[in-house]
């Protein structure tokens, strides 16, 4: 009972171990990889057959049990032997929980993208739905830093989208306030020039009001004149 309990334990903190590993991994070399897209989740064919550096890690010197497990599952896979009953997918992380009917054995998988870190085996289905349970919230733990850099992608992409329309809007008024400036000076020299011609013209205006006055006076002394002779008409 007590060697069950020491083997049960150091696999349990092989698994502790191997997701801070994992998410360190990620945490320092996640940053140069696209942000996986929603939905796109890999079917049980694609997955490798082989352990995650995670894994790979954490497994003791001469035990190929984790890469023992992961061969064991990808052949079960392969050859369609497994039932997937659970799956959670968190950014590309990812926790199965499969069941092989022939030997009654449940495989709880913790992968990202296309590796499994780490494969258990069990014919426990209690202990194999708690493993899958820590499984899965370590995924959405892990995934918070995709989730984020995804958000933050969008927004800078939203963000560089607006700077673009606004300086497209800037430029716009630039050049119709260009214009304006330009039209309002030709329409300020076109009054300067009216007012100019129309102080000529009233000018004019009054010089040949003066001339028709004069003009006027003249006629009506010649006119008085030719008439001197003339009787008067009562």
């Amino acid at each position: 009972m007590k060697q069950s309990l020491k083997i049960r334990s150091a696999e349990l903190v092989a698994i502790a171990c191997g997701l801070m590993l994992a998410g360190t991994a990620w945490a320092q070399g996640g940053q140069g990889e696209s942000a996986p897209v929603a939905g796109d989740r890999p079917a049980l064919g694609t997955f490798d057959g082989k352990a995650g550096p995670a894994a790979q890690q954490v497994a003791p010197e001469g035990d190929n049990n984790a890469q023992g497990n992961v061969a064991q599952l990808m052949k079960l896979i392969r050859n369609g032997e497994l039932n997937e009953l659970r799956t959670t997918y968190n950014g590309t992380y990812g926790a199965s929980l499969f069941f092989h009917a022939q030997e009654m054995t449940y495989y709880v998988a913790l992968f990202q993208d296309k590796h499994f870190w780490r494969v258990i085996q069990s014919q426990d289905r209690g202990r194999a739905e708690a493993i899958y349970a820590s499984f899965a919230q370590k995924t959405a733990q892990l995934s918070e830093i995709e989730i984020r850099r995804t958000e933050l992608q969008a927004q800078n992409v939203f963000l560089d989208r607006i700077i673009a329309l606004q300086n497209d809007q800037a430029k716009r008024l630039q050049a119709d306030l260009a214009i304006a400036r330009a039209q309002q000076a030709q329409v300020s020299e076109q009054q300067r020039q009216a007012r100019g011609e129309a102080a000529e013209l009233q000018a004019e205006k009054s010089e040949a009001q003066a001339r028709l006055r004069d003009l006027q006076r003249q006629v009506q002394q010649l006119q008085r004149q030719n008439d001197a002779d003339l009787p008067v008409n009562r």
